[in-house]
């Protein structure tokens, strides 16, 4: 059983005894639940979906952007701007919207 700080114990530790102290209590109050290393997450799907749908469109973008690039620099800016299609896509559908 993991001690409680009081305000007296608590300001004579260092600021990594508290941090430890604190993990402590988490660690006790999720053991006694029952719920310690369970994800707190009930839509793990959406979690990865986002990141298969930005690799699927950063493989895409690359080939296409490195395709099209007429020499070494603008291959090189091709591999920059497929880092960043989303921010792309974003400001090409505001300016569609006329936003």
């Amino acid at each position: 059983m993991v001690k409680k700080t009081t305000k007296k114990n608590a300001s004579n530790m260092t600021p990594e005894q508290k941090i430890e102290s604190g993990f402590k209590e988490i660690f006790e109050r999720e053991k006694k639940k029952g719920t310690f290393g369970k994800s707190r997450c009930k839509t793990k799907v959406h979690e990865s979906c986002g990141g298969a749908v930005y690799g699927l469109g950063l493989m895409g973008a690359l080939i296409y952007y490195i395709s099209t690039a007429a020499g070494f620099w603008n291959g090189c800016l091709g591999v920059l701007k497929a880092l960043l299609w989303p921010g792309f896509l974003v400001f090409e559908l505001l300016r569609f919207l006329g936003a």
